[in-house]
């Protein structure tokens, strides 16, 4: 059966104190505002304008170029333009490279976008996790206070030394001291969350989603096929390989040299002619360089990303099915400090209280179980971040959402 008192604990944990009223924020419009404010991504979304220049840069066709001649032979006057020609498809497999290369850069900024979301589902539970140490050392410290009074009265009743009354003081103190630690462990990681979500640090927010809402069990076959098709590492080996094989084309016909026109016209040339059409038509001859070494080189490559995916494939498989093992394990953790220990412990604490107020035993009894509870409830509150932290590490290694 569930204990209701730290039950009670863990479905307020969102709650947080200040002057002014905190926002609701639930994971998911925590998520979206992430996506849409986090300076990170927006650093690499701006990137985006980069790439398609390079496009543009790749379409360029070359100005021609004009030459003006004055000589004292004749004759005396010349003018002419000199334009290359890209033949072979040049132009457009130069423009295919450049939107492939710009593809690894839609590839980064998913990577980065995985990143923030697990960044950013982790501090939000970090933030429950501080808030509910908060609230159970704010408990421990109301079991300290109400065994002070407990010493006390038996003290007055002349049943136990003041050693005792002390003893209850000190524990008060200690109580005290770590409840105000923990007040600020909270802000810290209210100033981390904020700091991701691009929020103003001060920014108060009401949790919406408890720790112990632990996302859904999937399938460790499914989860490894979306990974095939998800995982970043996977993703950009893929495209890297796309990109080699457009600049390979590009390199082929480079092998089709550009062909040159020049034309124009001579100008007074006395007895001759006073204006006298002129051109030409040149090409370089590929003799002897036809970019060999870069076609084999680039096909070098392509061979190594195949051997780089088919390594990366069974290396993100393996991480999926590494992830997925410790989520069920921390799982597991969860549901044994839910079900056994922590009832256990509470039980303990209750009965060693009620046997000190009878007499029964003495205050270190009390002390002892007391201190049990308070470690028991804060293990069972990391064992439900450590389980979210793992889901969340299981997320970014598929590539995709999975709640």
């Amino acid at each position: 059966m569930k204990p209701l008192g730290f039950c009670a604990l863990i479905l307020a944990v969102a709650a947080s104190a200040g002057a002014q009223e905190p926002k609701k924020l639930s994971l998911q419009s925590a998520l979206d505002l992430a996506s849409r404010q986090n300076l990170d991504l927006l650093a690499a979304r701006a990137q985006r304008a980069v790439a398609q220049a390079g496009v543009r840069i790749a379409g360029q066709i070359p100005n021609p170029t004009a030459s003006v001649g004055v000589l004292r032979d004749t004759p005396h006057e010349a003018l002419f333009f000199d334009q290359q020609l890209e033949i072979g498809g040049r132009r457009g497999r130069r423009i295919e490279l450049a939107r492939q290369e710009g593809a690894l850069t839609e590839v980064d900024i998913a990577t980065l976008e995985r990143q923030v979301r697990r960044n950013v589902r982790e501090a939000f539970y970090n933030l429950a996790l501080a808030r509910g140490v908060s609230s159970q050392r704010g408990q421990a410290l109301k079991l300290a206070e109400r065994l002070h009074d407990i010493a006390q009265a038996r003290f007055d009743a002349g049943d136990v030394p003041q050693l005792e009354v002390f003893q209850s003081e000190l524990e008060v103190s200690r109580s005290r001291a770590d409840f105000q630690v923990a007040q600020q462990e909270e802000k810290v990681a209210l100033s981390e969350l904020n700091a991701l979500l691009n929020e103003p640090a001060a920014t108060d927010w009401q949790l919406e989603g408890p720790l112990d809402s632990l996302p859904p069990q999937i399938p460790l076959a499914e989860l490894v096929d979306r990974a095939t098709a998800s995982n970043a590492e996977l993703q950009r080996v893929a495209q890297e390989q796309k990109v080699e094989k457009s600049r390979q084309s590009l390199f082929e016909a480079e092998r089709i040299p550009n062909l040159g026109l020049e034309f124009g016209a001579d100008f007074n040339a006395p007895h001759d002619f006073r204006v006298g059409p002129r051109g030409q038509v040149t090409m370089e001859l590929p003799i002897f360089t036809r970019n060999q070494g870069e076609i084999a080189q680039s096909r070098a490559s392509q061979r190594a990303l195949g051997s780089e995916a088919e390594a990366t494939r069974r290396a993100v498989a393996g991480r999926v099915e590494s992830a997925y093992f410790e989520l069920d394990a921390r799982r597991a953790e969860v549901e044994l400090y839910h079900r056994d220990v922590l009832p256990a412990t509470e039980r303990l604490e209750s009965m060693a209280e009620e046997s000190y107020r009878a007499g029964k035993s003495s205050i270190l009894t009390v002390l002892d179980a007391q201190r049990n509870v308070q470690q028991v409830q804060q293990e069972y509150l990391q064992s439900l971040f450590n389980a979210q932290s793992s889901f969340a590490r299981l997320e970014e290694t598929v590539g995709v959402p999975l709640d």
